[in-house]
């Protein structure tokens, strides 16, 4: 790590650490209740009761990094989209996929997946209400009806229904309301955002509640699409719903909900960072326009689902529960890679997934012994369909309307035993074991084609002539694993909670959907390009993590300040490293095809520290009701390769980086509550800042991201009746400009070098960006 990031860190650490302690000293008071805004998200809140280990617990007695934010800190927040979280979580990375608008992007502590298609499987777990959702896509969820949304660190699969590598993020929804209750939430602002949610619930009989609730999210795009008349860019149209019923009866509990959601908003296209290679198209002044053609199929994801949560107490220590999902969706996306209004290197694609879960639970809980013994089984399906259009290298090479379509059909059976117990040997001392064994089974079919005379017959109408097959393959493998847990908690008293946990992240192996066979060189060395080639040419392995973690939370003068610090050591193997390159089928000198190659071509170490703080700083000094809060957060990560291996077979460790894991990630936030003319107001002001961080393993000085700070604020008015409440909230006040994700395909650009493109003439290299400024008006009633 650079001197630089840990001078900027430790001082961080020690700003942070002054504005949450020095000015407590006078501030302790002994009618404060046990527990009161101890482990509170923004440190104004009341204590969020977390399940991280499948049972009710402050934050504080769990010895697992945790963050919890409540939804009601989210709403006065003026958050609006899961995304936004991670300005607030340390060594989090959440954003929208390249090319899309609602595919999830998601890294904790140097672990996730970028590439979103099919035969990968996410290296940080989304959860549901418990449904794990096995795909990306449709998985950048609006934030509306919900309670709470905890973010686990490290490997989770002794606990969660999925193991999951890198970590966990539960969307817990909000149980219905034993009232008849109706809240109505609007929001107008910059780009002719219009946003309507309306919820209700009526208790049926004394046991039996329904509830729904319905949202349009609309807004005009932050750029246009300078080549199609009346396409934006970056514009949002989204309709949504939710219905639930819940049946509670003492021992006996159900849930069932569904939800829908579709979204209709225009492509969202990156913008070029170089000159046309062959045309010389400029780049455009406005980073959010674009100049992009594609328009074969429109844009639209179509994602529903359902669950059916049982649960049933047994006796005074055994409760078991059953969580049953099924989930699908559906996506069309014209995403063009080179942003220009010819076809140099365009791919329209479809996306189709489809998954049941089912999991079994037995809860035990007793004076000493508490814990979870667990068996989940999934079964999903994610189709890929895609071309890439190189029409202006085919025009090149005598192949006009030259296009090259892949077909990637994977289905996931897996099923998994696992437990978790933790035993008291006073109200000191406690030990947790746990393990699981996961069997997962992959299946792919690979198919890939070539074409000629324009898009293929997935986008009708097709005029276009197949001329060869390059991939023909039906596969499957089953991968097996047993992953461990152990974690030892000292509480010197109830205030303070020091653990030690070890922890083992599994990963499954699989087929790279976009692989081409017949570039499978003769691997077993019997003179034949056969099967076994071409199955370990398409094949890549599990990989592994190993986590040491050290920790600390503690609720400090009288709950006024609450910190949590934990130091890890991750040592990760087998990484798997997806990637496409361009190729020469003919040996002419131009690539006039591509192939997908993922590889275990890496270890690495990832370790780093992460502190997390809350503090009330004063109370009635205005008036009585008044408080004034602080909470920040601070990540360090030292992710370094020990060795990677590249396709020449040379170990490049020290050419390559760990992609959307910045050094370091800070953040610091206040509220401010006043009591005035019946009401609180109260005023919010954060700043986060991400360091330096690069989109891919090889950093690139045109797509890799500065470091940066975003500054938001709010001020929101809530009667004292609680029945409506009106907010002002501002978002990236001072308007920055940062890249979150890009295509890369051209080589050269430093050191006085020329660009070179390596797939299409005009040499892909193109950016998406986040949010700009914006400043909208929220206003929610309730009854």
């Amino acid at each position: 790590m650079k001197s630089s990031t840990f001078r900027t860190a430790l001082m961080i650490g020690a700003a942070c650490t002054a504005l949450g302690a020095a000015p407590l000293a006078a501030q302790t008071s002994d009618d404060e209740p046990a527990g009161a805004q101890a482990d509170a998200a923004g440190g104004y809140g009341q204590p969020i009761v977390v399940t991280a280990r499948r049972r009710e617990e402050l934050a504080r007695d769990v010895p697992v990094s945790i963050t919890a934010i409540s939804g009601e800190d989210l709403a006065l927040g003026g958050t609006q989209e899961l995304t936004e979280i991670a300005q607030e979580v340390p060594n989090l990375t959440l954003e929208v996929s390249r090319g899309t608008n609602t595919t999830l992007t998601a890294f904790i502590r140097g672990v996730g997946q970028q590439d979103p298609v099919a035969g990968f499987e996410a290296g940080v777990g989304l959860y549901v209400d418990d449904v794990y959702l096995n795909r990306p896509q449709a998985a950048v969820l609006d934030i509306y009806d919900v309670e709470r949304i905890e973010v686990l660190r490290g490997p989770q699969g002794t606990l969660y229904g999925r193991n999951t590598i890198g970590g966990a993020i539960k969307y817990v929804t909000a149980r219905l309301p034993d009232d008849l209750s109706f809240k109505a939430r609007g929001t107008y602002g910059s780009y002719d955002q219009a946003d309507l949610i309306l919820s209700a619930s009526a208790p049926l009989t004394d046991t039996l509640r329904i509830g729904a609730s319905g949202a349009r999210l609309s807004r005009g795009g932050f750029g246009d699409n300078l080549n199609l008349q009346g396409v934006e860019n970056y514009n949002k149209d989204v309709w949504a719903a939710r219905g639930t019923i819940e049946f509670d009866n003492g021992p006996l509990f159900i849930r069932l909900s569904g939800d829908y959601v579709k979204d209709t908003s225009d492509p969202r296209q990156g913008t070029r960072l170089i000159t046309s290679l062959f045309t010389g198209a400029p780049v455009l002044d406005d980073v959010y326009d674009t100049r992009a053609g594609l328009n074969v199929v429109d844009q639209e994801v179509e994602a529903y689902g359902g669950a059916l949560t049982v649960s049933f107490e047994v006796s005074d220590t055994i409760t078991l529960k059953s969580i049953t999902g099924y989930r699908e969706d559906s996506s069309t996306t014209p995403i063009d890679f080179d942003s220009l209004p010819g076809a140099d290197l365009d791919v329209p694609a479809i996306y189709e997934n489809d998954q049941f879960s089912q999991e079994f639970q037995l809860l035990y809980e007793s004076d000493r012994l508490s814990g979870v013994l667990g068996a989940y089984y999934l079964d999903a399906n994610a189709f890929t369909a895609f071309d890439v259009a190189l029409f202006t290298t085919g025009g090149l090479i005598g192949l006009p309307g030259l296009n090259a379509q892949t077909l990637g059909d994977v289905g996931t059976e897996t099923w998994s035993i696992f437990g978790d117990f933790t035993y008291d040997f006073s109200e000191q001392l406690s030990v947790s074991l746990g393990g699981r064994y996961t069997n997962d089974k992959r299946t792919s079919r690979v198919l890939r084609t070539t074409f000629i005379g324009g898009f293929s017959d997935l986008f009708p109408p097709s005029t276009a002539i197949p001329i060869a097959i390059t991939s023909d393959f039906l596969g499957s493998e089953t991968f097996k694993e047993f992953t461990p847990r152990a974690s030892i908690s000292y509480k010197p008293n109830e205030n303070h909670n020091i653990y030690f946990t070890y922890s083992r992240g599994f990963k499954g192996g699989g087929f790279d959907p976009r692989g081409q066979t017949t570039a499978a060189p003769d691997l077993d060395g019997d003179g034949d390009i056969d099967f076994d080639d071409q199955f370990e040419f398409l094949r890549f392995a599990p990989e592994t993590v190993d986590s040491f973690e050290l920790g600390w939370k503690a609720s400090l003068l009288d709950n006024r300040l609450n910190v949590s610090l934990a130091a890890f050591l991750g040592n990760y193997s087998d990484v798997q490293i997806p990637g496409s390159v361009g190729v020469d089928s003919n040996n002419d000198g131009i690539n006039d095809s591509f192939i997908g190659i993922t590889s275990n071509a890496a270890s690495a170490d990832v370790n780093g520290v992460e502190f997390e703080g809350n503090a009330l700083v004063g109370r009635d000094f205005a008036g009585a009701g008044s408080r004034f809060n602080v909470n920040w957060s601070l990540g360090i990560l030292d992710a370094s390769y020990n060795e990677f291996i590249d396709a020449f077979g040379t170990d490049v460790a020290d050419q390559r980086v760990f992609q959307n894991t910045p050094d370091l990630t800070a953040h610091a936030g206040f509220v401010l509550g006043l009591p005035v003319a019946a009401g609180m107001v109260d005023v919010l002001g954060s700043v986060s800042f991400r360091s330096d961080a690069s989109q891919f393993e090889t950093p690139n000085p045109f797509l890799d991201q500065d470091g940066f700070a975003l500054v938001d604020a709010s001020i929101v008015y809530t009667a004292d009746s609680d029945r409506f409440s009106i907010g002002v909230h501002a978002k990236n006040i001072f308007d920055k400009r940062y890249i979150v994700a890009g295509y890369n395909f051209v080589a050269g650009g430093t050191n006085g070098q020329p660009f070179a493109s390596t797939l299409g003439l005009e040499g892909t290299l193109t950016g998406f960006y986040g949010d700009p400024r914006r400043v909208f008006v929220t206003g929610e009633i309730r009854f």
